[in-house]
């Protein structure tokens, strides 16, 4: 488990346990939960439709096997069960707003019945943008729900009527795999819900779609360019872990997600000349386009680098980008070069074998 994320539940735990700390407990939790959704929901920005049902990890034992489609799924299915089944007493979020027509799901169940090649084709029915604003509206109405929780409701427990309530709306599977949390859950208070569904069970799955994502970026990097159209080496970047390479499908670089399309404006520019990269462009002295506006700070480093594999090769270009890593400690390469592209270009000369 990530260690920050687990500090952070053993803080709020332990502050739910008492009453004069229990409206802190609260407030954190919610701000908690709100760091863990941001990164499903970097995650549905920035990766293509094909990625939500690979299984890198297919046959593992772990939550990490499953896809990313069905992690959310998952996660915010249980959610919306007990959150409303349970402890409001009120409908799903799924029916209420009819999320099942919208996500296109074949099953209203939580899907811990499914297994191996299942969970993919699953998956691969899913409208994920749908189901990504579903697991928005479910954590919205659970956070709404736990703000108006008071002390007293942590020892709550469930009666035969709650669990009877729970098997009739077939929400849970009567596979041995899935049934099971009928009694799980009825076995517990108000307060061990909050405990598990609702903090960590995002975590544990959560911290599986990011290994997941990492290794399917790792796979899309495999026999690709690793030189960036801009000029960055992708084999170097701090973001290496999110991001696949702008030659990839897998381009999750700022500048393409925050772009038209979600086509970095380098890219889009250098398709259209029919070019390889901005150190094959007459232009790239004077380019002012996406990497190279004049507001980012890492603009001239990056034209530095451009200009350098212009004059150098990309060979000896990421040769020199590994002893400078290996010479100093940093993420990005404008903290080393620099915001002067000619400085840039001297330091890397400087480094050259």
């Amino acid at each position: 488990m990530d260690k920050s994320w687990a500090e952070k539940n053993k803080e709020i735990q332990t502050l739910l346990a008492k009453e004069a700390t229990f409206k802190e407990a609260i407030k954190k939790l919610l701000e908690f939960r709100g760091e863990l959704f941001q990164q499903i929901t970097w995650i549905v920005e920035a990766y293509p439709d094909e990625a939500f049902y690979q299984m890198p990890f297919a046959g593992a034992d772990g939550y990490h096997s499953k896809t990313l489609a069905y992690s959310i799924w998952h996660i915010f299915r249980i959610e919306d069960i007990v959150a409303h089944e349970m402890i409001a007493g009120d409908e799903q979020i799924l029916f209420r707003e009819k999320y099942l027509k919208k996500t296109a799901s074949p099953i209203i169940t939580s899907g811990n019945e499914l297994q191996g090649e299942a969970i993919a084709e699953f998956s691969k029915k899913l409208n994920v943008k749908k189901v990504y604003l579903y697991a928005k509206a479910v954590k919205g109405s659970t956070d709404s729900i736990l703000s108006q929780l008071q002390y007293k409701d942590l020892k709550r427990k469930f009666s035969d009527e709650t669990k009877q309530k729970l098997i009739e709306s077939k929400c849970v599977s009567e596979d041995e795999n899935a049934f099971w949390l009928i009694d799980y859950w009825c076995g517990k208070d108000v307060k061990g819900l909050i405990q598990m569904p609702f903090s960590r069970h995002w975590i544990m799955h959560i911290e599986a779609m990011r290994r997941i994502k990492n290794k399917l970026c790792k796979l899309a990097r495999k026999g690709a360019d690793p030189v960036a159209i801009c000029g960055l080496s992708c084999n170097h970047c701090f973001l290496g872990e999110w991001c696949g390479g702008c030659r990839t499908i897998y381009n999750t670089c700022s500048f393409a997600t925050c772009s038209e399309g979600k086509i970095c404006p380098n890219v889009k520019c250098c398709k259209e000349k029919n070019i390889d990269a901005c150190y094959a462009c007459s232009e790239l002295e004077t380019c002012e386009k996406g990497f190279y506006v004049p507001s980012n700070d890492g603009a001239n480093a990056a034209k530095a680098q451009s200009l350098y594999i212009r004059k150098y090769g990309k060979k000896e270009f990421l040769k020199t980008q590994t002893r400078l890593h290996e010479k100093f400690e940093f993420q990005k390469v404008q903290e080393i070069l620099g915001q002067d592209c000619k400085e840039a270009f001297r330091i890397l000369e400087e480094n050259k074998q």
